[in-house]
């Protein structure tokens, strides 16, 4: 596996960034919390990194105005598979006009 940040230090920074984005916009966990429709102590629990459940992290997310995080996790396309079976193979050689007989 690659090594990096483990799960409890990207929960950390997701929840700093969740309540730096909560003072940004003036809120208060209470604001937050009555807009979710959740308690106080799942929107603390999510800002401290201790975790939530992902529904509560979306509703969260969309108070605060970030749910456009959520469609950085996929890319967008691209290539379209189906051209890309429409296309031919790289050439492997080069090749001369054929002369063309003039009977």
């Amino acid at each position: 596996m690659k090594e990096g940040p483990t799960t409890s230090e990207l929960l950390h920074a997701v929840g700093e960034q969740l309540r730096a984005q909560r003072l940004r916009l003036n809120l208060t966990l209470e604001e937050v919390a009555q807009h979710a429709g959740l308690s106080i102590n799942v929107v603390r629990r999510l800002e401290s990194g201790e975790g939530s459940t992902l529904a509560s992290f979306v509703t969260v997310l969309r108070v605060l105005r970030r749910d456009e995080w959520l469609t950085s996790l996929q890319p967008a396309v691209t290539i379209d598979p189906l051209s890309m079976l429409k296309k031919r193979a790289p050439r492997q050689r080069a090749y001369k006009p054929r002369k063309q007989n003039q009977d």
